[in-house]
Parts: C-alpha cells; sequence; structure tokens
C-alpha cells in the first residue's frame, strides 16, 4: 500500500490508452481549454499535459522526454515524444501520428531510440530518418541499451503457469481458472504471465532469456520497470532485482535481491547474489542460515530478522527489499535501494554502496532518518544525489561514500526523480500542490543557498495562467501524548479570512506515504480548494519524514495515535483558524485513507457532516486474507486473526476493525470502490455500502467495475471527480 516512488505512477499512464485498431485511433494531441473561471475544475485537471521518462543525451546538450495527452471524449490517453535543448529553448514535439511512442532513450549524442508498437525504433533529433530495430511480434515491453550499444536489455512477458493451471484443451471456452498456490494475482490482474530480461545482441540478431526456466519474475510486480535493472559501463554484468520465490512464499516475504550477471559467460552459477555475503559465516545457530553452493544463500523459513538485527556475523545478510541498482560512471560500485527487515513494505529505504573490487556493502545514509526515494551517481563516482521527504517536502540531498549527508534544497515542493544532466548540473522532475509535474535543472551547491534551481518546461502554462491559487501554510499542533506535529492549511483561491468555509480532513493512505507536497490527477488539493473549501492534512504517526520512530508508530496500531493524530489536528483548525466552519466539516481519504474514514465514523463525536472513503478497509479480518501481498497484514496487523494465542497488538487491531462500530454509524457517507482492486477488494466498500444502508444511514456507492486501486481512465476521473465534489456539496453547503 505504501506509495514505493513517485515515479512509478508514469508508468501506470497508458492504462487509459484503450485498445482500438491503428485505423481507428484518433491522434490526441496537446488540449487548448479556454476556462469560463479561473476556478480549477475536473474537465481543467483532466485536460493536463502530463510529463513522463526522460532522458538527457550524453553530450548534456539535449533532452527528450515523454508526455501524456488525454482524451476524456476518447477515454484515453496519447503517449508521445519531444525533444528540446537542455536550458528548455527549442521544444519540439516528435510523434506526429496516433500510434504511442514511449521510453525514450540516446544511443548517441544524435539517435534516439524508442518504444513503438512493442518494438524498438530509433530516429534522428528532428524526428526523421526512422528505423525498426527489434522484430519480436511486438512483445517489447521496455528496453535498455548497453553502454557500448551492442546489446540491448529486453523486458518480455513469458507464460506462467506454475499456480494458475491450464485448462484442458478439449475445453477452449472455459473460464474458470485452477487454482493451486498463493499469489495468483496482483494488484488488479491474474498472475498468467510473468516479465523476464532478455539480452538482444544487434548485430546476429540472437536473443536469449538471462532467467530462462526459472519461475521468478523480473522486474519485480506491481510496480517495478526498467529501473531494476542496470547495465556495467564495460557493457559486460547486468545488475538485477529479483526475488526468487513463488506462491505463499512470494506473498509473505518481501526480500528481493540484487544479482550480478556476466552477459559473456551467460553462466547462471556465475550469478552473484550481491544483498547475501554468506562468505563469512556457514550456519547460524538454531538453522538460521545454510551457505548454498550456488551463491543464492536461501534463507530457511527459522530465521528471524531479530537475529540479523542483534549478531553483526550476518550483518551482509539482507533479508528485506533491495532493488533499483546502478552502477557507478568508473563500474567499480553498485548502489540500490535497500530495506532491512523481511515483510515490511514501508521499512526506511537505505541508500547500499556495494565494492566489487573489495566485495564489502556500506550504507551511506544513515545519519538521514527518512527513506532515500531516487538517487543518481555524480560523475566523479565518490558522491551521490538523491531526494527524500522530510517535514513534508521532497527535496534533494547528497551524500558520498563515506555517508557525509548534506541539504541541497529546501523548497515546499516535492522534486519526483532525477538524473544527472552533466558533469554539474542535475535534471530532475517538480510538483507540488499548485503544479503539475515540470522538468528543471538544478545546479547544486555547497549548501542550500548556493544551490540554483531553474525550471525549463512549463506543459500547462496556458491551463494554469487562467487558475487563481490557493494559499498554502503549514501549521504544528500539540498531539495527544505532547509531540509536535505538522499539518497542511490549503485555503480557497480569493481566500477571504473573514468569511466561514466548509472544511475536509483529508486522511492519508498507506499507511506510510508522505504527506507532501504532492500533485495527483484524482486526490487534488488544488482542485478541493477551488471548490470552496479549506483542506487539512496532517502528518499524522505513520507517515515518513518525521523520523522513523514517528513512522513505525502506526504499525499494529491502526485505530491509536494515528485517529488522535487526525482529530488534533481538524480540532486544532476549528478551534484556531476562525475561517474553518466547524459545522460543516467532512472527512475523506482512500486506501489506508478509507480504513481512517470507516473508523472514524463510529468515533467522530459528531464532528463531521459526511464521509467519503475510497478503496478502503472495512473488516480486517477478511481483509487479512482477502489481500495479495500478504506480508503487508502479517507486519501491520502483527498475527493471523484465527490464532488464539494472538498477541496484544493483533487483539487489538482485529477488535477495533471499522465494522465493529456501524452501531455507532450517524453521518452520511459516500463509498468508492474498484472491482479490479486486488490489493483492498472491492466487497469491502460493498459492506461498508451495506452496513450503512441497512443502519438507515444515507449513503451512496460508486463502483467502478474496470479500476484498481486507483482511477486511470478519464471519463471514470470525471465521474470520480464530479461525484465526489457532489456529496461533499450535498452534506456541506446546503442547509
Amino acid at each position: 500500500m505504501k506509495k514505493i516512488l513517485t515515479i512509478m505512477a508514469a508508468a501506470l499512464l497508458c492504462a487509459a490508452c484503450g485498445t482500438q485498431k491503428e485505423s481507428e485511433k484518433v491522434n490526441i494531441q496537446k488540449q487548448t481549454v479556454q476556462l469560463e473561471s479561473d476556478l480549477m475544475t475536473p474537465e481543467a485537471l483532466w485536460a493536463m499535459s502530463r510529463i513522463g521518462a526522460y532522458q538527457a543525451s550524453p553530450d548534456g546538450k539535449h533532452i527528450v522526454f515523454q508526455m501524456g495527452y488525454y482524451s476524456v471524449e476518447e477515454n484515453r490517453s496519447h503517449q508521445v515524444l519531444w525533444m528540446m535543448n537542455a536550458d528548455g529553448s527549442e521544444q519540439k514535439q516528435l510523434t506526429e501520428d496516433a500510434e504511442n511512442e514511449t521510453d525514450a532513450q540516446w544511443l548517441d549524442d544524435e539517435t534516439i531510440a524508442f518504444l513503438r508498437g512493442g518494438e524498438i525504433w530509433k530516429m534522428n533529433l528532428a524526428g526523421s530518418a526512422r528505423k525498426q530495430l527489434s522484430e519480436t511480434e511486438g512483445k517489447v515491453e521496455s528496453f535498455m541499451f548497453s553502454p557500448d550499444r551492442k546489446k540491448v536489455l529486453v523486458l518480455q512477458s513469458i507464460d506462467f503457469n506454475e499456480i494458475i493451471q491450464k485448462n484442458p484443451e478439449d475445453l477452449p471456452k472455459a473460464q474458470g481458472r485452477l487454482i493451486t498456490d498463493l499469489m495468483y494475482r496482483h494488484w488488479d490482474h491474474y498472475v498468467e504471465s510473468i516479465q523476464h530480461p532478455f539480452v538482444l545482441d544487434l548485430a546476429s540478431g540472437e536473443e536469449f532469456d538471462i532467467l530462462e526456466g526459472e519461475p521468478y519474475e523480473c522486474p519485480m510486480e506491481p510496480f517495478g520497470g526498467i529501473e531494476q535493472l542496470a547495465w556495467s559501463p564495460d557493457s559486460k554484468f547486468i545488475a538485477f532485482t529479483c526475488r526468487c520465490m513463488t506462491g505463499i512464499d512470494y506473498s509473505i516475504s518481501t526480500d528481493s535481491d540484487i544479482f550480478l550477471y556476466d552477459v559473456e559467460s551467460r553462466d547462471m552459477n556465475k550469478t552473484k547474489n550481491l544483498c547475501k555475503n554468506c562468505g563469512e559465516f556457514d550456519v547460524v545457530p538454531d538453522g538460521g542460515y545454510v551457505d548454498s553452493p550456488d551463491n543464492t544463500c536461501n534463507p530457511t523459513k527459522t530465521l528471524k530478522n531479530q537475529y540479523i538485527n542483534q549478531h553483526d556475523d550476518v550483518k551482509d545478510y539482507n533479508v528485506g527489499y533491495d532493488f533499483n541498482p546502478k552502477f557507478s560512471p568508473d563500474g567499480r560500485y553498485v548502489a540500490w535501494l535497500s530495506m532491512k527487515r523481511d515483510g515490511y513494505e514501508a521499512d526506511r529505504q537505505r541508500l547500499c554502496i556495494y565494492d566489487l573490487k573489495e566485495n564489502t556493502k556500506t550504507y551511506v545514509t544513515e545519519s538521514f532518518d527518512s527513506s532515500v526515494d531516487d538517487f543518481c551517481w555524480a560523475p566523479d563516482s565518490y558522491t551521490l544525489y538523491y531526494i527524500a521527504v522530510w517535514h513534508a517536502t521532497e527535496n534533494l540531498y547528497s551524500t558520498n561514500l563515506k555517508g557525509e549527508v548534506k541539504q541541497l534544497t529546501n523548497e515546499w515542493a516535492d522534486f519526483g526523480s532525477l538524473q544527472m544532466l552533466n558533469d554539474k548540473q542535475i535534471l530532475a522532475e517538480r510538483h507540488s500542490f499548485t503544479e503539475p509535474a515540470d522538468l528543471y535543472v538544478v545546479t547544486p551547491g555547497d549548501s542550500i543557498a548556493d544551490t540554483k534551481v531553474a525550471q525549463i518546461t512549463e506543459v500547462n502554462k496556458d491551463i494554469l495562467d487562467q487558475l487563481a491559487v490557493p494559499s498554502i501554510e503549514q501549521r504544528w499542533v500539540k498531539t495527544t501524548d505532547g509531540l509536535d506535529m505538522l499539518y497542511w492549511v490549503i485555503q480557497p483561491p480569493h481566500f477571504d479570512p473573514s468569511k466561514k468555509y466548509p472544511t475536509i480532513l483529508f486522511c492519508e493512505g498507506g499507511p506510510q506515504s508522505a504527506v507532501s507536497q504532492f500533485w495527483s490527477y484524482r486526490w487534488n488539493f488544488m482542485i478541493m480548494a477551488s471548490q470552496g473549501y479549506v483542506v487539512i492534512a496532517p502528518n499524522r504517526r505513520g507517515v515518513p519524514g518525521f523520523g522513523q520512530e514517528w513512522l513505525e508508530e502506526i504499525s499494529g496500531d491502526w485505530t491509536g495515535q494515528c485517529m488522535k493524530d487526525y482529530l488534533s489536528a481538524i480540532d486544532d483548525a476549528a478551534e484556531n483558524l476562525p475561517y474553518v466552519d466547524k459545522d460543516r466539516m467532512g472527512a475523506v481519504g482512500a486506501s489506508f485513507g478509507g480504513f481512517s474514514v470507516y473508523y472514524l465514523a463510529g468515533h467522530h463525536d459528531k464532528r463531521f457532516k459526511c464521509f467519503i472513503a475510497h478503496d478502503g478497509a472495512f473488516n480486517l479480518e477478511s481483509m487479512y486474507t482477502e489481500t495479495e501481498e500478504n506480508w503487508f497484514s502479517n507486519w501491520e496487523y502483527d498475527d493471523a486473526y484465527w490464532n488464539k494465542d494472538q498477541t496484544e497488538r493483533a487483539r487489538k487491531t482485529y477488535e477495533n476493525s471499522p465494522h465493529r462500530f456501524v452501531d455507532k454509524w450517524d453521518t452520511p457517507i459516500l463509498c468508492i470502490h474498484g472491482e479490479k482492486d486486488y490489493r483492498i477488494c472491492a466487497t469491502q466498500g460493498m459492506s461498508a455500502f451495506n452496513a450503512a444502508r441497512m443502519r438507515g444511514i444515507e449513503a451512496e456507492l460508486l463502483l467502478f467495475p474496470d479500476e484498481n486501486h486507483w482511477v486511470l481512465k478519464p471519463q471514470n476521473g470525471i465521474l470520480w471527480q464530479r461525484t465526489f465534489f457532489n456529496w461533499l456539496d450535498k452534506w456541506l453547503k446546503t442547509n
């Protein structure tokens, strides 16, 4: 449930692209919009262009980037490629027809490779001299060229029927699925195929699967992409991310590793696991580990995270998430993001460095008490730049091989991804509550004051120039246990402090997701404020950016201090902000935020006049076995509901599940859910709605048969926004 990386969402933009045949496709282009007022509307939001992936040329003179244009009428998007100079000048669209073109990368300073129709193509800077480079019958899903440009790493899906059995050949129309183990579906689809990385030799046309015969996915579902693999600078090795598990083992573990594959030998026996250095021991007491001859060092099921935390002799044996490797420019080091504990998807993401010469591993952000979200190497192979959330903003930092951390920017904004533009500058995507994503050039200095940040794209300037901007404030409040909590206050455009405004309490999802300066095309604070609402967005217990202790207090305590934190924020606003109308307040949220709404509905003491819950957990006992990633509930709930000797944390969790307090519900509620949501199944939303109506409470249910945990299709997005505000207006703006 935690958002792994902001940039992961960009990979899902094509979900709304549709399935039209080429001859039927409409060439969707940038929308020209003349607004009737200066207030943000759902239609204006969906008219905006969306920047996706981007990459600087090797000489740092040009940037190619992906743009998504959306059509509500066509109910799909069109992904196109643009090119510009490094200073943002001479911007030009390279895609001319209705076909989607994505995944652009540079072959040299004058040539761009890209994905079109499931094949790799190339073109020049003008977008001409186009040539198809691969012949795979449209199977290429993503790619990455080797530095010497002789080979290309290609992601393709292969049949995977280990868990979902094939139906008999004499029953070709049978739609049933015979399932033999867990992880038979993930996020929004049944797992009947998995991705594998293939290496394609461009000269010979030969192609081979580096995980041939293995039932393991690479990259990892549901959000992993080509960023989970990397070429060494000499093109001889590939570092890749893999969790070598299937079925129930996969569903209860987050233990992925970084492997080093020898491209020239193609010998899997020479593939080295960089996360599990077994050279220092043979057997850990009590059957903890057994050193295996194939260097995979598989853990036995008796291993406990506590043993690793307490014994230095196994400190190089990491059992949590390890992903997104990147080689240093000189090829000596591999860096990646690493979590320490197995089964904890929201553990602190540390920046790990592996020295290939010395076979040693170090962590270089240990002095920074928050997670690293994205990073890149500086040309000196000594410095690394990274982005991370602290005190509700996602800013830019640097560290080095000694672990000396320095903050470089301090803006009320979020940097979403970064890469080197040239030897001295960083190319980054940035957004905020009032600004959708654009590209920026950052020139790092010795301090925050010396660092320069320059915007080089303004892809939605024509729309933004027509809109009045909400005011944003930070406010700190004492929590019920005496700590300081930050919450955002978003005020409507044309704000008049002498007036009273209806007010929304925003409940964040995750539960360990940041309430930072995000820009969303659904949970958008600018459009909420533009509809005349004050938004209160607390950084309650469980969100990152306030230290690991603050973040971890929510695990096993979903209905404790974090719920008190919500109420501390909204009570402070109602009592101390004279423009907040305490008689017209609502609470809204999605995922864990939806769970929060369902819980608050039975515990709000008549603070709120209405609720909206999207894709929220309602019954934690059923949620425990319904969700597909079972490590999540194992960690957050602490134990299975059927165990009679369950821990105190687990007992408290299940006893305080929202469904147990429906008898105290007394307030209108809107429930929203996607039927392809396999993270929190739609039965949770249906059950909450049914319970409300059976209690005689006014309620509505908005179901999306074709959406997952998010809402991705344009017309569904418009329907979501209209339903959302119609419900709020009904209860908070009318007598």
